[in-house]
């Protein structure tokens, strides 16, 4: 396969991703203390697969999907605003942990569930960093507070994301290929 017809392959795959994760937002678990929803699912999925470089694109489609307007930000919401508000530390996560988790995950030659959980694992830890670090600035809230509302919620669901995609990786990771 030429580079060309290789490089579009990846952009095509990036862009994929990046709907599915979009579409993340809509698939929801209605589970108490927080809804679960599987844009971090895709994500993992689409960094592993991807590798960090496209890994970290579909993300980057995904969140200028939502800055251009579309709705596809959790709870519907879109626009650059959402950005600059309290959740916007995440998005930028998302971005960032597809990088890392793609970079992780491409270290291994036959990596395998365990690896995978791993790096996604350092994926969610960038995730609520940033995510966290932007809530508490926004919401004026302290560190802590802001641990307690944007991360400890958002455990169980997300641990649960992380084995079903490492799982998931792990099998589609000989078929795609870019």
């Amino acid at each position: 396969m030429t580079a060309d017809k290789k490089s579009i392959k990846g952009i095509v795959y990036a862009a994929l991703f990046g709907a599915l994760t979009a579409a993340g937002a809509f698939i929801v678990i209605p589970l108490p203390p927080v809804p679960i929803t599987a844009q971090t699912f895709f994500l993992n999925i689409a960094a592993v697969l991807l590798g960090g470089p496209l890994g970290a694109a579909s993300q980057f489609i995904y969140v200028m999907l939502g800055i251009v307007g579309i709705p596809v930000f959790a709870g519907g919401k879109a626009g650059l605003g959402v950005l600059f508000g309290p959740t916007g530390g995440y998005l930028i996560g998302f971005i960032v942990a597809a990088f890392v988790i793609g970079l992780i995950a491409g270290m291994k030659k036959n990596a395998g569930v365990l690896w995978y959980i791993f790096s996604m694992l350092i994926g969610m830890v960038i995730i609520y960093f940033l995510g966290v670090i932007q809530l508490s600035f926004v919401a004026k809230l302290s560190f802590v507070k802001a641990l307690y509302v944007g991360v400890l919620p958002f455990l169980p669901g997300d641990i649960i994301k992380i084995i079903l995609a490492a799982i998931i990786s792990s099998r589609l990771k000989d078929r795609i290929k870019i």
